[in-house]
């Protein structure tokens, strides 16, 4: 079972994979945020895809 923490998200538009242990250092966010806590503006760093319009990814 994934804890809110570890769940990973997927960008619908390029399948990039948010990963909360990584994080998006170069986009400000910094290792260990759950995707929850993300501010809302911010976007997908490889197609520039809004918060938005990514999904819940399952392995």
């Amino acid at each position: 079972m994934t804890t809110e923490t570890e769940q990973r998200w997927i960008c619908e538009s390029c399948g990039f994979i948010y990963d909360p242990e990584e994080g998006d250092p170069d986009g400000g966010i910094p290792p260990g945020t759950p995707f929850e806590e993300i501010p809302a503006d911010w976007f997908c760093p490889v197609c520039g895809a809004r918060k938005a319009d990514f999904s819940p990814y399952a392995d």
